[in-house]
């Protein structure tokens, strides 16, 4: 009886003990390929918008500048036809150079090809040929172009852009150009230069040949990369996200975006092993977290255990015995087996449900930005979708802190990190339950209004930003947010057309003095952006 007490008891342990680690490693196992999926997806997601935003930002860029030469052809073309006229084009070549940081040289060149007026004048150039390769191309084109990067004859990789200049009754009188000096500072080098990490993320741009004109590493310009997976993807005009090994063999995570005005690609990517590695160390936190609950179910188990021996001894006992007398009434008792039963199942179920909670909790940190408690871009995706398949008006505020790099560099990270959840709490304090406030990245949120419309939205998103400006954050100064607002199904019934259309809204809230918010619809003022970048 004895033996067959303790092996009964060794056997429902075993068991037990094989169940819960069963469980445990499916549970781990499983939240792990969950948070690894999920690291995966959102970093590519993140690549691609940051790679849309820049490729967005730099058509823009070329696009202004085009129009800024147009208007500057008209208004020199009165003065091309005499030499009298040349300090007016010595004037129209300086003002456009030093206005803004846009080119790091410009030309105004008659149409045999003669250098009539240059900035900065030091080049020296003036009356002699225009013989570069961009220069001959928009000569012969007589149209508006943005030439290929080339190698100058001081070895410098430029890139051309010029309008043509023509006289009312359409005699072409020649053309007004810049140079923009890939390697060397100038707003376009501001906008696609650095963006990269200590991490090892980092973005790079490509030409319509597939060489690299933008990199981290300046010795990588000028490489020939078509075989580059994402590469190839860019040539044929395509945008997205993807993993790829790259070609320094780096498993890499990857959102690139095409830059239709020039044929560019921009590529963001980070490591894959630096985006999974929080994975390793979220499963070691929680398989630490769920000893103690491990070792309480155990011992929980062996009480149990005893307890179901118990009663399996008395019913051998009294099935031994009952050749001799009726053991009815006692074998009866003995039914209190079934009871034993269910506490074993209750305490296993109270095991796979623990480790179930693990699973969920994960679940949710998958589903929500760890530092503001906002919802994450994922949960955003879901949510805008399941409005739109039902029918739901809804609106959008796409919203930035102003200058946050300067909290950063000014009071540190941690201080940045606080100024976030500080902004992440007055977006609460102005939405209603149904709203869903969300971390779009970085320092950029976003407000999902439901059935508002454009509006009402921009009332929110006004009183979100006089409540911020009007209160001390935590760095103890006073930040601001620009905003930008769009509408749906007003504005498109595209939802990547309408963040789109926000995101260049918050642009425009930026480019005009910051500190405002730009709607899309009502009485607010659109933004001067052209239909062609809104699609």
């Amino acid at each position: 009886m004895t033996s067959m007490k303790l092996s009964l008891k060794h056997l429902i342990l075993s068991v037990a003990l094989i169940s819960v680690i069963f469980t445990l490693c499916n549970s781990t196992l499983s939240g792990y390929r969950i948070s690894q999926k999920t690291l995966i997806e959102n970093t590519l997601e993140t690549n691609r918008v940051y790679a849309q935003k820049l490729a967005s930002t730099t058509e823009v860029f070329f696009k202004m500048t085009l129009q800024t030469l147009e208007l500057s052809s008209k208004n020199i073309s009165l003065y091309m036809r005499s030499d009298e006229f040349k300090p007016k084009l010595f004037q129209e070549a300086d003002r456009l150079k030093n206005q803004t940081n846009t080119f790091n040289s410009v030309v105004i060149v008659a149409a045999n090809g003669e250098i009539l007026a240059a900035s900065p004048q030091t080049l020296d150039i003036v009356g002699k040929s225009l013989d570069s390769t961009g220069g001959q191309q928009a000569l012969n084109g007589k149209r508006p172009l943005i030439s290929k990067p080339y190698l100058s004859i001081t070895g410098r990789l430029i890139i051309f852009i010029s309008y043509p200049i023509f006289e009312e009754d359409g005699k072409y009188l020649g053309l007004i150009g810049g140079t923009l000096y890939l390697k060397e500072e100038n707003i376009l080098s501001e906008i696609l230069g650095e963006h990269f990490y200590k991490d090892g993320s980092y973005v790079y741009v490509v030409d319509e040949d597939g060489r690299i004109i933008y990199h981290q590493m300046q010795e990588r310009i000028n490489d020939h990369v078509p075989q580059n997976p994402v590469v190839q993807k860019l040539l044929k005009k395509e945008s997205g996200s993807i993993r790829v090994t790259n070609t320094q063999n780096v498993d890499m995570l990857a959102g690139y975006a095409y830059i239709p005005a020039v044929g560019w690609g921009v590529v963001s990517q980070r490591p894959t092993a630096v985006s999974l590695a929080p994975t390793t160390d979220m499963m070691k936190e929680m398989i630490m977290k769920s000893l103690p609950y491990l070792l309480l179910s155990l011992i929980l188990i062996s009480l149990i255990s005893k307890v179901i021996a118990q009663p399996l001894q008395k019913l051998a006992f009294f099935t031994e015995s009952s050749t001799q007398n009726n053991q009815d009434e006692s074998l009866k008792k003995v039914r209190a087996w079934y009871y034993e039963a269910i506490q074993l199942k209750k305490a296993l179920t109270y095991s796979l449900g623990f480790f179930h909670d693990k699973v969920d909790y994960f679940t949710y940190q998958s589903k929500t930005d760890p530092l503001t408690k906002l919802t994450n871009r994922r949960t955003l995706d879901e949510e805008t979708q399941k409005w739109a398949e039902n029918g739901t008006p809804f609106s959008i505020i796409i919203l930035d802190i102003d200058h946050f790099k300067r909290v950063n560099d000014t009071f540190g990270h941690t201080k940045g990190d606080e100024v976030l959840k500080f902004l992440a709490e007055q977006m609460r304090e102005v939405s209603r339950e149904e709203d869903i406030c969300c971390r779009y990245g970085g320092e950029e949120f976003v407000l999902l209004l439901h059935d508002l419309n454009s509006d009402e939205a921009f009332q929110v998103a006004e009183k979100l930003r006089k409540k911020v400006e009007s209160t001390v954050s935590p760095c103890g100064d006073i930040i601001t947010i620009s905003s930008g607002i769009a509408s749906y199904p007003v504005c498109t019934t595209n939802l990547s057309v309408l963040f789109e259309m926000a995101d260049l809204f918050l642009y425009e809230a930026k480019n005009t003095g910051r500190n405002k918010s730009v709607a899309s619809l009502g009485n607010h003022q659109l933004p001067s952006v052209s239909a062609d970048a809104i699609r």
